[in-house]
């Protein structure tokens, strides 16, 4: 007998009881658990219901403002707009401001959503360690209303992203290109701040950036038909009201197109497909992978075909990956070099000399200036 996976009902035993098969195991849903199964199934909407802790004198009059001028509703009072909107509804004869109201027009989330922020973490490498090896470089949180979010989000992590320079063969020049598709990471940040499970507590939006990829991860699974096998072409939004606020400031993208671009822009950019997981089925991660290793392969190649093989034989491993380095660049400098080798200034200083005397680089200025750049011959 096969049984067919419920997805807009919950389903009750004889005596009340619900019950959730996780793997290959069945646990009993109790309390909040069966509101958070309500949830993810659509049938209860977490936006929808009342913050019985806020009220008007607590939200944003610019932001509302701003949203009344999107609308065309800039001469209607903001207490008919939002009572229109559905953010303020009635319980038990009393009016309340909803999750979403709050959430989205707020002076401070704060006070009443101490887990809606976004947490950036920028690592050196390709994995985070601890202790005496640490290597967290950035750490900044973002606590403000969702609409305040995502342009502070998009500015954090726009800053930390790096540009690829490389010389074309070709045409003789050299060409930049940015470290992923502007369009993927940043819709792929909006998603996450747009559809999260915001009655999840005590877990926030964490962004972390590697050498190699950037993964962003939102609290709560995917909800009710949406998987990770078919998110590309399955639309559902647990935040619908959310949603329809944010496509009205041009932040979200209808009829689930912006996930479908993500998709095809990776695809230009010749990078791997984006990568979705539920890790242990608690939150939703994107990975964007991007091309470091491939690009430090081609800057390697490049750089033996322009000093010559027989040459590029007799280099040792350092004189080899600065050379690789100073190929996808027009100049650098000693002190770019030390960082990005980790070397000390003297090894640098002595792998400079030789390679100035095999005359494979050259100087660019006078020998006494501090701002002294190097390039290849």
């Amino acid at each position: 007998m096969h049984i067919g996976i419920s997805t807009d009902r919950i389903i009750y035993t004889s005596n009340d009881s619900v019950y959730l098969r996780i793997g290959d195991r069945t646990r009993e849903l109790k309390g909040q658990d069966i509101r958070i199964l309500e949830y993810s199934k659509g049938l209860r909407r977490y936006e929808d219901e009342v913050n019985t802790n806020a009220v008007l004198d607590d939200l944003d009059d610019s932001i509302i403002n701003l949203y009344k001028e999107k609308i065309n509703a800039s001469n209607i009072p903001t207490e008919q707009v939002l009572k229109a909107r559905g953010f303020i509804a009635r319980r038990h004869d009393t009016f309340y401001l909803t999750h979403a109201a709050v959430l989205l027009f707020a002076k401070s989330t704060l006070p009443f959503y101490p887990s809606c922020r976004v947490r950036f973490l920028r690592y050196e490498g390709i994995k985070a360690s601890t202790g005496a090896n640490m290597n967290l470089v950035k750490d900044i949180n973002i606590e403000l209303p969702i609409l305040r979010m995502i342009d502070e989000t998009l500015k954090v992590v726009g800053a930390q992203l790096r540009e690829f320079t490389s010389l074309n063969p070709s045409t003789g020049k050299f060409t930049t290109s940015s470290e992923y598709p502007p369009f993927a990471w940043q819709e792929g940040i909006i998603n996450a701040i747009t559809h999260r499970d915001y009655a999840v507590s005590g877990d926030y939006i964490r962004i972390s950036m590697y050498d190699d990829r950037l993964e962003i991860q939102s609290p709560g699974k995917l909800p009710n038909i949406v998987t990770v096998d078919n998110i590309r072409y399955t639309r559902f939004s647990r935040n619908p009201k959310i949603a329809r606020v944010l496509t009205e400031f041009g932040w979200v993208r209808e009829l689930n197109e912006g996930v479908k671009r993500i998709y095809s822009d990776m695809q230009d950019y010749f990078l791997e497909p984006p990568e979705y997981k539920e890790p242990s089925g608690a939150s939703v991660k994107l990975t964007l992978k991007n091309n470091i290793k491939v690009r430090e392969l081609r800057h390697k190649d490049m750089a033996e075909k322009r000093v010559g093989s027989e040459t590029w034989n007799n280099l040792d491993t350092l004189e080899r990956d600065i050379l690789a380095y100073m190929s996808s660049r027009k100049t650098v400098t000693r002190a770019e070099l030390q960082k990005i080798t980790n070397k000390s200034s003297s090894t640098i200083t002595s792998r400079i000399k030789h390679l100035l005397r095999l005359k494979i680089i050259q100087r660019n200025g006078s020998a006494h200036d501090p701002k002294l750049a190097y390039s290849i011959s």
